[in-house]
């Protein structure tokens, strides 16, 4: 690998000569701009604004913008005369737990080598009173022109180096929390709890860039002149209508796929219960079993002593309306035969004046 920086760590009075080298690399696929309507390569110049022209490299210098727009050029003998006394060196200020370091202070990762066998001693020595303090190493180094903020610790048989953002360049997480006061109970915690032990642990070396894979098949398609393939529509999300049926998904979801089988009460409370809807009147209260059972003898109380009333008023009536048709027909016959006898008399008394 090779070296981006050389220089010392001061470790006291001991000086170790060492070798800065990237741990990290980047394996994204990067593109370049081109013009769509011919393929040509989009290039970006560096003109003078002043005498509209492209410049080469060693014509370009630095320059500080002020508030009013004014540049105020800077040379590198300006920058020679700074007070940096880690320019070439790794200076240890201190030696702190590793749970003190913030991981937002993270930034870039490094190898220190050893620089020659000469500094072979000292490094060991450093590496193995890093391991038995089980801490780490606070350091000060420069590095492209402007003092940096570092922490050493050790890596298998080597000695990393982290750099660290200074405290002052790690924004507070004001106003990122919801505003809105939730309260969590212990079942749900409970949920979450057996969730995260579902799940588990993994081995991190197995997890591996799916996106990247995938552009690279893309790439290596269009390059043979073949469609790309085809990516299969993600799973539509569904509305989380209750946490509680959420969580108890998500645990037996982890231990199907696992092939563990859930209990039958994980099956039982694994169904998705959705919340109550809202009622615009208020509900009668509820009756106890023993309440409920004397309203219903009531209730057939009352119903059958109106059946008998309504019995006995339906007789009434038909008795009522046999006596009305009674005295209507013996009206009409005592009529009939009265009618009879003033007509015989009428008869009888024409005779008898005839």
């Amino acid at each position: 690998m090779r070296s981006i920086w050389n220089g010392a760590i001061s470790f006291g009075l001991v000086s170790i000569p060492i070798k800065l080298v990237n741990a990290t690399e980047n394996r994204s696929i990067s593109f370049r701009q081109i013009h769509t309507e011919d393929g040509g390569r989009i290039r970006y110049r560096k003109v003078c604004e002043l005498e509209d022209r492209e410049v080469t490299q060693g014509e370009i210098g630095k320059g500080y913008e002020d508030a009013d727009g004014t540049i105020i050029p800077i040379t590198d003998e300006d920058l020679s005369h700074l007070p940096l006394p880690t320019a070439k060196t790794i200076e240890i200020v201190a030696f702190v737990p590793a749970d003190r370091i913030d991981p937002l202070q993270m930034d870039s990762a490094y190898y220190l080598a050893a620089g020659g066998a000469p500094a072979a001693k000292p490094y060991t020595l450093l590496r193995e009173a890093l391991k038995r303090s089980q801490k780490v190493a606070i350091a000060k180094y420069a590095l492209r022109g402007r003092e940096r903020l570092g922490m050493l610790r050790v890596v298998e048989d080597a000695i990393a180096m982290h750099g660290l953002l200074w405290p002052d360049e790690v924004r507070a997480p004001e106003g990122v929390a919801p505003d809105t006061h939730v309260t969590v109970n212990d079942k749900e915690l409970d949920l979450a709890d057996a969730l995260m032990d579902t799940l588990g642990e993994i081995e991190l070396d197995e997890l591996h860039d799916a996106y990247r894979e995938a552009l690279e098949e893309v790439v290596a398609a269009k390059a043979a002149g073949e469609a790309p393939p085809e990516t299969p529509e993600p799973a539509k999300a569904g509305k989380v209508l209750d946490l509680m049926a959420a969580l108890e998904n998500s645990v037996r979801a982890a231990k199907e796929s696992r092939g563990e089988e859930p209990t039958a009460p994980e099956k039982k409370e694994a169904q998705v219960r959705r919340l109550p809807e809202r009622k615009t009147s208020r509900a009668a209260p509820k009756q106890t079993a023993g309440k409920k059972s004397t309203a219903t003898k009531k209730t057939a109380a009352k119903k059958t002593a109106s059946a008998k009333k309504s019995t006995a008023k339906t007789a009434q009536g038909a008795k009522k309306t046999a006596a009305k048709s009674t005295t209507k027909s013996t009206a009409k016959s005592t009529a009939k035969s009265t009618a009879k006898k003033s007509t015989a008399k009428k008869t009888t008394a024409r005779k008898r004046t005839a």
